[in-house]
C-alpha cells in the first residue's frame, strides 16, 4: 500500500502567521460578530485566498444566509450564526499559530495542552476552568476554546475552536455537529 504523504505534511510554525487569541472576543484580526463581509475585509490582509461559503436557503424565502466559511489553503473553517462569526476552527496542519497566555495551541500534542489546561485550572475557582466535551475533549471556560484533534498520519494534533462567551450556555450545539468530529 502507498499512502500520499502530501496529504498531512504540517507546517512549521516558523511559517504559519502568529495570532494571538482574546479569550471571547476573537481570534487574530478575526472578530465574533462580524459579518461575512466584514470578514472577507480583514482576511484580505492575510491571505490571497477568498472565502468559500456554505449558504442556507429557509424555506419560503429569497435570499440565503452564510452559515459557514472556510479558507481550506490557509487552514481556517468559520462558523456563522444569523450571518455574524460565532466561531472559528483552526487547522492543525496549516492554520495559523494561535498563542493564549503564551502558549501556542495549533497542531500540539493533545495531551500536552490538556496538561497546560489542568493546570490553568488549579489557580482558579474550582468548576471555572476546565470542562471536558464528548469524547474526553478539554475546554477553557476563561479562553473560550475547546481542544479538539485532528489525524496527522497516525498521531493527532491539536485543532482548537474558539467561540464567543454566549456559546457557553450550550457549548456542544454552538456549532453544528460536524464541527466537532475528528478530521483528518
Amino acid at each position: 500500500m502507498i499512502m500520499f504523504k502530501g496529504w498531512w505534511h504540517v507546517l512549521p510554525d516558523a511559517e504559519r502567521q502568529p495570532w494571538m487569541l482574546e479569550p471571547f472576543v476573537g481570534v487574530g484580526p478575526l472578530r465574533f460578530g462580524m459579518s461575512p463581509g466584514e470578514v472577507a475585509d480583514v482576511m484580505r490582509d492575510v491571505t490571497a485566498e477568498t472565502e468559500r461559503h456554505t449558504r442556507n436557503y429557509p424555506a419560503n424565502v429569497n435570499v440565503y444566509t452564510v452559515v459557514e466559511g472556510r479558507y481550506p489553503e490557509f487552514g481556517l473553517h468559520l462558523y456563522y450564526r444569523a450571518e455574524l462569526l460565532a466561531g472559528v476552527v483552526v487547522d492543525a496542519l496549516c492554520g495559523p499559530q494561535v498563542c493564549a497566555d503564551g502558549v501556542a495551541l495549533v497542531g500540539r500534542v493533545p495531551s500536552v495542552l490538556e496538561q497546560w489546561m489542568d493546570d490553568r485550572a488549579e489557580t482558579r475557582p474550582p468548576g471555572t476552568e476546565l470542562v471536558y466535551m464528548s469524547a474526553g475533549v478539554p475546554a477553557s471556560e476563561s479562553l473560550g476554546v475547546t481542544i479538539n484533534v485532528q489525524r496527522e498520519g497516525d498521531r493527532l494534533l491539536t485543532r482548537p475552536m474558539f467561540y464567543p462567551q454566549e456559546a457557553l450556555d450550550d457549548l456542544y450545539h454552538w456549532l453544528p455537529r460536524d464541527a466537532w468530529a475528528i478530521h483528518g
